[in-house]
C-alpha cells in the first residue's frame, strides 16, 4: 500500500502539471477575448473539471513573467487537471514507445517537464492550488484523503484478472523492454489488441528499478472517479437530484464491484472508468448552464482518447454533436480545426502503433486493408479473432456458431446473466426509443437544456445497442447497461415529475429506495474488504501472476509457453499461450516478427 500511494501521488502530480500546462494553452488558443476582463465563475468548488475561470491578460515573453504566462483565460479544477493530463501522458507514452522502450528515460523526460513547469508556471500553479483549495471544506479534504488510502489499499492487493495473465502483463512487458515491434500480433494475437491503456501502465510501472512492474493506473483512474462521484453528497444539501447524481450512483455502484479487482491493468477497466467519468462531466456542464464551446470540446476529446481505450466505446463519440453544432452556429473554422487536429493527434499515436503491431489499421478489422507490409497478421487469423471475439461475449464459446441470428443465440446469453444484470438490459432495451423520442420532442419544443440531456441518454443507449449485437459480454459494456435506463427515466423523470403534489411522494420513495440500496451495498462493501484484510501488501503491491512455463527456441531466441493452460503471466518473457508458428524478420527481436509462411519463403 505505502509503494501504492507513492505511485498514486507521481501519478497525480505529473498529471495535474502536464493538464494545466495543457488546458492552459488550449485556452489561450481559442478562449475569446471577452474572457480575459470578464471571467468565468467556476462553479465547482475546484474539485473538477474542465470548468473554465476567467482572470487579467498575463505578461510577456520575459523569464521573470514567464511564470504568469499561464495563469489566466482557463482555469479547471483538480480533477479535470489530472483527467486532461492523462490523456496527455497516455498519448506521449505511445509516441515514445514509437522510438524506444517506455522507462527510465520516458520517466526522466516527463519529470523534467514537470519541473521546469512548476519553476516556470508556479504563480498559475499555486494560485489555481490555493484557490481550489479554499474552495473545498474540510470534510471534503478529509474525504478525498480516505478516498486516496482506500484506492490505494485496494490496488495494492485483489483479484488478479484472467486476461491479465493471458496478455495484458505480457503487452505492458513488450512496452517495458522495446516499445514497439513490428509484427508482435504473430507471436500471440491479443497482443495486437492494443490498448493504449498499456502503454500508460508501463509508463508508471517503475519496472526499470528492478523490482516489481506496479500496475497501479487502473486503482489510480478509479480514484480520479470515486473522487468525482463524491460530490454526490450536494445533493442532500440542495435537498434536489440532479442527473448527474443518478450518473454518479451508478458509477459508484461501478466502483464497488471493481474494488478487489482494479489491481488489474484490464483494459476494460480504464474504458468503463473513462466513460463514466465524461457522461457524468458532460451533465455537470449542461445542468450548470455552460454555453462555451470549449468544456464540451474537451470532453469530445476525451471521448476520442476513450476509443484508443478500447474500440467498445466507439460511439461515445456521440457527444461530440454538442460543441460541434456550438462551433458551426459560431462559424468558428478555427475551432473546428484546432479540435479535429487535437482529435487526430489523440488517436494517431494509437492508430501507427496498431499497423506496427499487426499490419492493421484497426485489428482486427479487416475491412479496412490499407498496408500490405510483410509482419501483417494473416487476415483468417484476424478474422478468426474477431468472430471469437464476439462469440465469447455471447456466451457461445464455440466459433462455428458465429453465424447464428440473434433471435436464436440472443436467449442463451440472456438465460446466462446475473438477476439484476438481466433486469437492466431489459430497461436498457426499453429506454433506447424512449430516449430518441424524448430527445426529438425537446428539440422541437426548443428545450435546450432536456435536449441536451436527452443527447447523453440517446449516446448511451445507442453504445448499448452496438455492445449488444456485437460482443455483449458485461464487463465489456456494463457501463452502457448500468446508465442506459437510469440517465433515461431519471431524466424523463426530473423533467415532467415535479415535487408539487404527488411528485413529493414520487421522489420520497426515490429517495428512499437509493439510501436503502446504498446502506445494503457499503455495509456488504465493508465486509468483503474487512473479509479480504491481509497485512501482506502493506508495502509492496501484489505482484502479475506467474505460471510454469517451458521454453522453446525461434532461431537461436528463446520463449516461452506455459506447461498447462494458456496463461503465462509477467515474468517469463517473452511468451505466448503456445509455440508460435513465427519467425523473425531480422537478427534480433527489435526486426519483429511474421508469419512463418512469409518467413520461409
Amino acid at each position: 500500500m505505502l509503494s501504492v500511494s507513492l505511485v498514486f501521488l507521481y501519478i497525480l502530480l505529473s498529471a495535474y502539471i502536464i493538464g494545466f500546462l495543457v488546458l492552459s494553452v488550449i485556452g489561450r488558443i481559442f478562449g475569446k477575448e471577452g474572457r480575459k476582463n470578464a471571467g468565468w465563475a467556476e462553479r465547482t468548488n475546484g474539485t473538477e473539471g474542465f470548468i473554465p475561470a476567467g482572470g487579467g491578460p498575463g505578461g510577456g515573453l520575459r523569464l521573470e513573467t514567464a511564470s504568469r504566462l499561464l495563469t489566466p483565460y482557463f482555469k479547471a479544477g483538480v480533477c479535470g487537471y489530472v483527467m486532461a493530463g492523462l490523456i496527455t501522458v497516455t498519448v506521449y507514452a505511445q509516441v515514445f514507445s514509437l522510438f524506444y522502450k517506455v522507462g527510465l528515460l520516458a520517466n526522466v523526460i516527463l519529470a523534467a517537464v514537470c519541473i521546469v513547469a512548476a519553476a516556470v508556471f508556479r504563480h498559475g500553479l499555486l494560485s489555481g492550488l490555493k484557490r481550489q483549495c479554499c474552495g473545498i471544506s474540510k470534510g471534503k479534504k478529509i474525504c478525498y484523503l480516505s478516498l486516496f488510502l482506500l484506492f490505494a489499499y485496494g490496488t495494492s492487493r485483489g483479484i488478479i484478472h484472467y486476461d491479465t495473465g493471458l496478455y495484458h502483463a505480457q503487452s505492458i512487458r513488450w512496452i517495458e523492454e522495446y516499445g514497439v515491434v513490428k509484427g508482435l500480433g504473430n507471436l500471440h494475437c491479443r497482443l495486437a489488441y492494443n490498448s493504449s491503456a498499456f502503454s500508460l501502465s508501463a509508463l508508471y510501472s517503475f519496472s526499470f528499478l528492478g523490482g516489481q512492474s506496479y500496475h497501479c493506473a487502473a486503482g489510480f483512474l478509479a480514484f480520479l472517479l470515486a473522487a468525482v462521484c463524491s460530490r454526490v453528497l450536494d445533493a442532500w444539501k440542495r435537498k434536489k437530484l440532479l442527473l448527474s447524481d443518478v450518473a454518479r450512483f451508478m458509477g459508484i455502484y461501478y466502483l464497488l464491484i471493481i474494488f478487489d479487482e482494479m489491481v488489474s491493468p484490464a483494459s476494460d477497466y480504464f474504458m468503463v472508468l473513462t466513460v463514466f467519468y465524461i457522461v457524468i462531466r458532460y451533465l455537470d456542464l449542461v445542468e450548470e448552464g455552460e454555453k462555451d464551446w470549449i468544456p464540451y470540446g474537451l470532453l469530445a476529446l476525451a471521448c476520442v482518447y476513450t476509443v484508443s481505450l478500447k474500440l467498445s466505446a466507439a460511439l461515445i463519440i456521440l457527444l461530440a454533436v454538442k460543441p460541434a453544432a456550438m462551433l458551426i452556429k459560431e462559424k468558428n473554422v478555427k475551432g473546428i480545426a484546432g479540435f479535429i487536429a487535437l482529435g487526430v493527434c489523440i488517436l494517431a499515436p494509437y492508430l501507427v502503433r496498431n499497423v506496427l503491431i499487426s499490419g492493421w489499421l484497426v485489428y482486427p478489422l479487416t475491412a479496412i486493408d490499407l498496408f500490405s507490409v510483410d509482419w501483417k497478421i494473416p487476415e483468417w487469423i484476424a478474422q478468426y479473432d474477431a468472430k471469437e471475439i464476439q462469440v465469447w461475449g455471447r456466451g457461445l464459446k464455440d466459433v462455428a456458431r458465429y453465424g447464428e441470428p440473434a433471435r436464436v443465440w440472443i436467449k442463451e446469453w440472456f438465460a446466462g446473466q446475473g438477476a439484476l444484470d438481466k433486469l437492466f438490459i431489459i430497461t436498457a432495451a426499453a429506454a433506447v426509443p424512449v430516449s430518441v423520442a424524448a430527445l426529438a420532442a425537446a428539440a422541437v419544443k426548443g428545450l435546450e437544456e432536456q435536449r441536451d440531456l436527452m443527447l447523453a441518454a440517446v449516446t448511451v443507449n445507442f453504445s448499448f445497442l452496438c455492445w449488444l449485437f456485437s460482443a455483449p459480454l458485461i464487463r465489456y459494456g456494463c457501463v452502457y447497461v448500468w446508465l442506459a435506463a437510469p440517465i433515461t427515466f431519471g431524466g424523463l423523470a426530473l423533467w415532467l415529475v415535479r415535487k408539487e403534489g404527488w411528485g413529493n411522494y414520487f421522489w420520497g420513495m426515490i429517495y428512499f429506495l437509493i439510501t436503502a440500496a446504498g446502506i445494503y451495498k457499503f455495509f456488504a462493501f465493508g465486509k468483503e474488504v474487512a473479509a479480504a484484510y491481509t497485512p501482506e501488501y502493506f508495502i509492496y503491491q501484489k505482484e502479475y501472476e506467474n505460471f510454469e512455463m517451458e521454453s522453446y527456441e525461434i532461431e537461436g531466441i528463446k520463449f516461452y509457453y506455459p506447461r498447462e493452460g494458456d496463461r503465462a503471466g509477467y515474468e517469463a518473457f517473452p511468451s505466448s499461450p503456445s509455440k508460435a508458428d513465427i519467425g523473425l524478420r531480422g537478427p534480433g527481436i527489435r526486426d519483429g516478427f511474421q508469419y512463418k509462411s512469409k518467413s520461409s519463403k
